[in-house]
């Protein structure tokens, strides 16, 4: 196919000859040769060169806005050379383009480049002092004003590109206007395309001497391009895509001429998806189409397949899908067709999370016919914009400056650094926003480049050295600490690397093969370490290869040769700067690599608010989910961003807690780019003052022996470090002194056991005497007695320093203080006592006396509490031998709250006569002085309850008694609790009822009186009576006696211990083959044990004439024997024998070898006959027995069940196995009488029944008497005597009531039963 030709511009740049109609310039340097001027009549420029020419010499500003293509970028310079001006700064906004215009003007003019043409761009310099025409980038140009404020190096300066409204070119254009009246001999010319040039003709108005603004003159050269017809194609509907829509234009542009086609799309990622559906489109065609893409990432040889001819055959029309770049930066030779998506990715800083964002947004009118007018570069072309028409018109005319829409920090450091003050005061050609201004300071304040607030700032030492450095402030900060940590070699190398384009590619056909031969360098925990394994390769490679071949293996291993080159010029320029602002005394590094760590630290500094942690809810733990695509890991960052890894970077596989990223770009997303695993912890440090410290949970440390807190460290919102203890004097020295003083000195929680005995003595002191204090509170049931802690804090605060704040600093200081003021930290009673009054400390005596025992007393006051109290402290040897008497009183300072608390549990009849309950209480109370425990030696005449009912009775006129109280509404705390303990002290049980307790312990109390009395042979008696011996003569306890050879058995024996007498009682118990002779605790149990104990020694010593006693018996006997409750008729005759030997004995306890002796005497000689007399009265008795029962039986009539049951049950308690022996040879000459009686009753029943349930009522009333008193049926062998009295008195009762004829032993009633139950 034909080519169209190329453009005047590319003619231009690629070698046109001049004509030969040219002017020769002097040059100033001798041997230089002189441009020779001439201007191409084909360039629009060349016919306004004479109005030009007038207005720059008239003016000393002059806008030139031509369309591109117009000639005026390499016209103009000829044109100030013609008019004498030979210092001409002309200003280019990219490298590529300085270099290359000053290439074609030096070939244009017939002079070598570096002479009176030059160029400076980054890292290269082509200017001698003979050159006249220095073409620059205008970052060059700003960073000369650095060296020569008022640019007197050049009389002239062409801005050229200044539609492109960088942020470089604002910022040329402002302080251009602010140095013009400094510089009346300087020109300034100002070449734009078409787009708002009166804006700039207004920046640089003059003041006309009647005061009025005359914008600066604007000289508009038309362009050279081709009417293009503009078609809007908006989308149909919702559903339809730019892709769709993009299909549906280049088939209506296949019917149209051939002409290749230009595709605006907004970014990569569209572009790679619209190659795939064209070429999809196409791929049946029989003319082929060939699909190129045009963006900033592509390798060199790929972009250069754009401006080269197609190589494929037969091929019918180009497809370019390009970026923005198209619009105005690169001119695509053969253009008749543009498609135009109306979107492009805008760079736009957010101030609110300073994140430089990617979005895709719509393009404005300017940009729009800028894209349009490409395709009437050659010829007359079409434009199909896939927008509405309405769309178009409603767009912003022009696209909003850089300086509105990017980070300012760089301005404002360079701004700084100059001197020229406020940023709002600069004259830029459009103010820029002021949060912007505001997130710029921020950022540098990030970085420690700048100090003060906004409008008062100040460059920092460390900010004037990141302003010496031609990099981004961020970089330059990771050089100036990478220098502090001997670092600077390996983060030069990676600083550079960011500074400029990846040199990596990715060719579309190749890609895989690309991936494989980079990830050879990929650092699996940083992206900063993979970039320098890169660059220690390319380094290495190229010591070792020659530049050919250096360049070849650039080539195969895709990575971009000329970025290859400029990253080791960054390299190189950076050193020198780095190098030339050192301090002397700045670490090298070391040979071979660095340190990761430092590294990465250097790194951060620059990075600080780019730090990232990991959200665990991001990543999927879901077993369920574990074949399914993962979603990228969200890192939490700063001012409440979350951002992913970008995908490309070589830790996309894993998912570290927290990272650092070289940018945050929002794209579809947010990516972080280029990160690397960090431990956040770093940022602290670097940080310095930014970083918020939050204390919480402040505490007393005993183990630190400070006070601590948990420290939250947060920077910008992340939390760097979630939590950490620190010490708390560091943030709240006051509050740490406090938590000291209260905890250490007032509660005593500190490890002093290091410090020396002297240093602590205060502290042991101050304890013994709060105990005693807390003590006397206890008793008294007050909690008003003891200051409390305040008092106690408020003591040690007003004596102990201020810079004292724990126990190391304690130390310090009372270790210097000690010895000359011991007492300073001691307190008196006067420091802890209340204001309130003590009472007399014999109200609440810390001893109980009872007789010769004196007991502890222990006090709490913790209502609710078991012991809550009064408790007495007995010793277990002592358990048993005291008596409840007097416990009942209260200690004196309680008694009246008892007082009040027992008039309270009367019943209301009685208690209305005696109310108001306290003053009564304390009347009665002063009645019954004198009547207590403590004045009657602890055994007081009565109880206090009989001593109160005899004095209330007085008073209500009505009977009162002991029972009217009741003790369940007394408070618990009023009655007197025990506390048992061993001889270690140790609890082993407590009540306050003293003999379930006494019951409870009588095992453990009897071994601890034998304990107590056995090994102390040294104690003395204790009284002089025969009947009690000291502990030294008491008989030591054996077992297995069956002779009585202990000798005379004293009835006590006692030996003194602390708090009283432990007296012990010598007792023989049975065992039935044998006896056991020992100490019991208690006179009644030796006393009944001892009974039974002689019993057993007087039937082993006196052989038994049972075989003798049934080989005599008579047949009806032998026969009532044989149906006893007994195993066997022998059993009964032992049992009997058993009860000949009581009645032998009697009530008396033999305790003498004489009184024994005796006995066995008396028994030897009456046990036959009185066994012979008991086993027929026993046989008589059961054969009255088997009466009643056949009577009984007789009986069928259902209203006789309850007698009937009576009387079985009176049976059972009267015959039952042992019954002889357990009812006595003179109480069973009376149960034939009841037995009688029971079969009289039985044979009455039928004949009135009535009367029998009338007269069982009655005993029924006795019967529950003696249950309620503890009685049992048949009686238990232990019961007291008055039991035993009251259960024969049931059955005279009987008698009584059903068999009268019978007569009872004794006179017998209701009243007389219950009389002997009360004892």
């Amino acid at each position: 196919m034909t080519r169209s030709p190329p453009t005047a511009d590319a003619q231009h740049l690629t070698g046109g000859r001049p004509p030969a109609s040219a002017r020769a310039i002097p040059s100033k340097a001798v041997s230089a040769p002189a441009p020779v001027i001439s201007y191409p009549p084909e360039l629009p420029v060349s016919a306004a060169r004479e109005e030009i020419s007038r207005a720059i010499a008239e003016n000393q500003v002059v806008i030139v806005a031509g369309a591109t293509g117009s000639g005026k970028t390499t016209q103009l310079p000829k044109m100030c050379l013609e008019l004498g001006r030979t210092r001409i700064a002309h200003t280019q906004p990219r490298r590529i383009a300085a270099r290359s215009i000053a290439e074609r003007l030096a070939h244009e003019v017939q002079v070598p480049l570096g002479g009176a043409i030059g160029y400076k761009v980054r890292f290269t310099d082509e200017v001698t002092e003979a050159t006249q025409v220095t073409l620059m980038t205008d970052g060059i140009l700003l960073n000369e004003i650095h060296r020569d404020r008022l640019l007197r190096r050049y009389d002239t300066i062409i801005v050229d590109e200044a539609h492109e409204r960088s942020l470089n070119v604002d910022f040329l254009l402002g302080y251009l206007a602010r140095i013009l009246p400094e510089r009346p001999d300087l020109k300034v010319i100002i070449t734009s395309a078409t787009i708002d040039p009166q804006s700039f003709a207004a920046h640089f108005a003059a003041t006309a001497p009647d005061g009025e603004r005359v914008p600066a003159p604007v000289i508009e050269v038309s362009g050279r391009t081709y009417p293009v017809e503009i078609r809007y194609r908006a989308h149909k509907d919702e559903s339809e895509d730019d892709v769709d829509g993009l299909l549906a234009a280049l088939r209506e542009l296949d019917r149209e001429p051939d002409g290749d086609v230009l595709v605006f799309l907004p970014g990569e990622a569209e572009i790679r998806d619209a190659m795939d559906a064209v070429r999809g489109l196409y791929a049946k065609d029989a003319r082929p189409t060939e699909v190129l893409p045009l963006f900033g990432r592509l390798s060199s040889a790929e972009q250069h397949r754009v401006f080269e001819p197609s190589n494929v055959a037969g091929v019918r029309r180009r497809i370019i899908l390009a970026t923005n770049v198209a619009e105005t930066s690169l001119t695509v030779p053969g253009i008749r067709y543009v498609v135009d998506t109306g979107t492009a990715r805008i760079s736009r800083y957010s101030v609110r999370s300073k994140i430089q964002r990617l979005p895709i947004e719509a393009i404005s009118q300017a940009s729009a016919q800028q894209r349009s007018g490409r395709a009437g570069r050659t010829s007359a072309g079409i434009a199909i914009r896939l927008y509405a028409e309405d769309d178009f018109t409603a767009r912003p005319e022009f696209t909003e400056p850089e300086i509105l829409r990017t980070s300012l920090a760089s301005v404002i450091l360079q701004m700084l650094s100059l001197g020229f003050g406020d940023v709002t005061e600069f004259p830029f050609l459009t103010k820029p926003d002021s949060r912007g201004v505001k997130a710029a300071v921020e950022l540098l304040t990030e970085l420690r480049a700048v100090g003060g607030r906004t409008g008062a700032l100040r460059l920092t030492s460390l900010g004037r050295r990141i302003a010496r450095l031609p990099i981004d402030p961020r970089f330059a900060r990771m050089l100036l600490e990478a220098e502090k940590l001997g670092v600077s070699r390996d983060v030069l190398a990676i600083v550079a690397g960011l500074s400029i384009q990846d040199v990596r590619e990715r060719p579309e056909e190749r890609r895989e093969e690309a991936d494989r031969l980079h990830a050879r360098f990929v650092d699996p925990t940083s992206d900063f370490l993979t970039l320098l394994n890169l660059w220690n390769h390319l380094r290495e490679q190229q010591r070792e290869l020659g530049s050919s071949a250096f360049r070849r293996l650039c080539r195969s291993e895709h990575l971009n040769y000329v970025r290859v080159r400029e990253w080791f010029d960054v390299h190189r320029q950076l050193s020198t700067l780095s190098r030339s602002g050192a301090p002397k005394d700045a670490p090298r590094q070391a040979a071979g690599a660095a340190e990761p760590d430092a590294l990465h630290r250097a790194i951060l500094s620059g990075l600080l608010s780019h730090i990232g942690i990991l959200d665990t809810r991001s990543v999927t733990t879901d077993p369920a989910k574990k074949n399914a695509r993962k979603p990228l890991p969200q890192y939490r960052g700063a001012r409440g961003a979350s951002f992913a890894v970008f995908p490309g970077s070589g830790l996309r596989k894993a998912s570290p807690d927290a990272v650092m990223a070289a940018e945050l770009v929002e794209t579809s997303r947010l990516f972080g780019r280029t990160v690397a695993a960090i431990d956040p912890a770093w940022a602290e440090d670097l940080a310095g003052d930014l970083a918020n410290r939050s204390l919480s949970d402040p505490h007393w440390s005993k183990d630190a022996g400070a006070a601590v807190a948990a420290e939250k460290v947060t920077l910008f919102g992340v939390e760097i470090i979630p939590r950490r203890r620190v010490q708390l004097a560091r943030r709240d020295r006051d509050l740490a002194r406090e938590l000291f003083l209260r905890h250490a000195l007032v509660e005593g929680e500190w490890n002093s056991q290091h410090l020396d005995k002297r240093l602590t003595a205060f502290e042991r002191r101050n304890g013994e005497l709060r105990r005693q204090l807390e003590r006397i509170e206890e008793r008294e049931r007050r909690r008003d007695i003891l200051v409390g802690d305040e008092a106690v804090y408020a003591f040690y605060d007003a004596r102990v320093p201020h810079d004292v704040f724990d126990v190391r600093s304690f130390e310090t200081w009372w270790r210097e203080t000690q010895p000359a003021a011991p007492k300073l930290l001691d307190m008196t009673e006067g420091d802890l006592l209340g204001e309130s009054a003590r009472t007399d400390e014999r109200d609440f005596p810390a001893r109980w006396r009872q007789g010769d025992q004196v007991l502890s007393l222990a006090y709490r006051f913790e209502p609710g509490a078991p012991d809550d109290g009064v408790s007495v402290v007995v010793p277990l040897a002592l358990l048993a031998q005291l008596r409840p008497d007097g416990f009942d009183w209260q200690v004196p300072g309680m008694r009246d709250e008892l007082v009040t608390g027992l008039i309270k549990a009367l019943p209301k009849a009685i208690r209305r006569h005696v109310v108001p309950a306290a003053d009564w209480a304390t009347t009665l109370g002063d009645e019954i002085r004198g009547s207590g425990p403590e004045d009657t030696d602890g055994l007081p005449a009565s109880t206090l309850r009989a001593a109160l009912a005899a004095r209330i009775q007085r008073v209500a006129h009505q009977p009162v008694t002991e029972r009217d109280f009741d003790l369940e509404r007394v408070s618990a705390h009023l009655t007197v609790s025990f506390r048992a303990v061993d001889q270690r002290g140790r609890t082993v049980g407590s009540s306050r009822d003293l003999r379930e307790l006494q019951d409870r312990l009588a095992g453990r109390a009897r071994e601890s009186v034998a304990r107590s009395l056995a090994p102390r042979r040294e104690a003395t008696a204790t009284a002089s009576t025969a009947r009690t011996v000291a502990a030294a003569s008491a008989p030591l306890e054996r077992t297995g006696i069956t002779t009585w050879d202990v000798g005379d058995l004293p009835e006590v024996v006692d030996t003194k211990v602390a708090g009283g007498v432990v007296r012990g009682y010598p007792a023989l118990a049975d065992t039935k083959d044998a006896v056991t002779l020992r100490i019991e605790a208690t006179p009644e149990r030796a006393a009944e044990l001892s009974r039974a104990g002689a019993r057993r020694l007087l039937l082993l010593a006196v052989a038994s004439p049972t075989a003798y006693v049934m080989d005599h018996l008579t047949a009806p006997e032998k026969l009532a024997l044989a149906a006893s409750p007994y195993p066997s008729a022998k059993a009964l005759i032992e049992d009997a024998r058993v009860a000949v030997a009581d009645a032998v004995m009697g009530d008396a306890v033999i305790r003498t070898e004489a009184a024994f002796t005796a006995a066995r005497d008396a028994f030897s000689a009456r046990v036959v006959d009185e066994l012979f007399q008991t086993v027929s009265l026993a046989a008589r008795i059961l054969t009255l027995q088997r009466d009643v029962e056949r009577a009984v039986k007789k009986q069928n009539s259902m209203t006789l069940l309850a007698a009937l049951g009576d009387v079985k049950g009176q049976l059972a308690s009267l015959v039952h196995p042992g019954f002889l022996s357990r009812t006595g040879t003179a109480r069973l000459a009376h149960l034939p009488r009841y037995l009688q009686g029971a079969k009289e009753r039985v044979d009455g029943l039928s004949d009135n029944p009535g009367r029998d349930r009338q007269r069982m009522t009655e005993y029924e009333r006795a019967a529950a008497l003696f249950t309620d008193a503890g009685g049992t049926l048949p009686l238990a062998a232990d019961a007291p005597a008055r039991l035993v009295h009251a259960r024969w008195l049931l059955e005279e009762f009987r008698i009584s009531l059903f068999a009268q004829r019978f007569g009872t032993a004794e006179p017998v009633s209701l009243q007389r039963i219950s009389k002997a139950l009360a004892g």
